[in-house]
């Protein structure tokens, strides 16, 4: 009920706001409220290259953003290192993929994980799209499987090479102090 309650305060308030200027939109579209091509909504769904990236860019592109996001999650949950408090490791990832895709995403979307792609691929396929999502962007649907599997490995590496391996033994008692404040549920 409280969530009923609160999603219609939120869409009245919307409403409100949204009311003196709902108009302007069909000003600058000049009424036209479509996209070119039969197919070009599929991009909804899945990742597709933007028309000035080329293949290799590409690559290049999902191989680096899987990387840091493979060290920036080593890091977030590396507990010799100063990792995040107990408990707030999901809102740390969860904003590393925000400034991931914020930062990586306007080549391609940003994939950095292959069932992000495959998946609403083959629906996309399957929905009335056609083969031609496979085809589209110059054979692109195989880079956001294969270059994220090698930005993984990739990332994995570079942290333990870089940081893992020069770890100390033996923990000092400054560094454990994020173990001594854990975060609980309070139900």
């Amino acid at each position: 009920m409280t969530v009923s309650v609160g999603f219609a305060m939120a869409v009245t308030i919307a409403v409100y706001v949204s009311g003196g200027v709902s108009d302007a939109f069909m000003e600058y579209s000049d009424g036209k409220l479509e996209v070119t091509g039969p197919n070009a909504t599929a991009q909804i769904f899945a990742t597709y290259p933007a028309p000035y990236l080329s293949l290799i860019n590409g690559f290049a592109d999902q191989v680096m953003s899987t990387a840091v996001l493979l060290v920036a999650i080593f890091a977030i949950f590396d507990t010799k290192n100063n990792s995040v408090p107990k408990g707030l490791e999901p809102i740390a990832v969860g904003l590393l993929i925000i400034v991931l895709t914020c930062s990586l995403g306007m080549n391609s979307g940003c994939a950095m994980n292959p069932a992000r792609d495959l998946g609403p691929r083959l629906f996309t396929a399957i929905a009335g799209w056609g083969m031609e999502v496979f085809t589209a962007g110059n054979n692109w649907w195989w880079v956001p499987i294969v270059a994220p599997m090698l930005g993984g490995v990739l990332g994995a590496m570079i942290y333990i090479i870089f940081i893992e391996m020069h770890h100390s033994d033996h923990q000092s008692e400054e560094n454990d102090g994020h173990a001594k404040y854990e975060l609980t549920n309070m139900a």
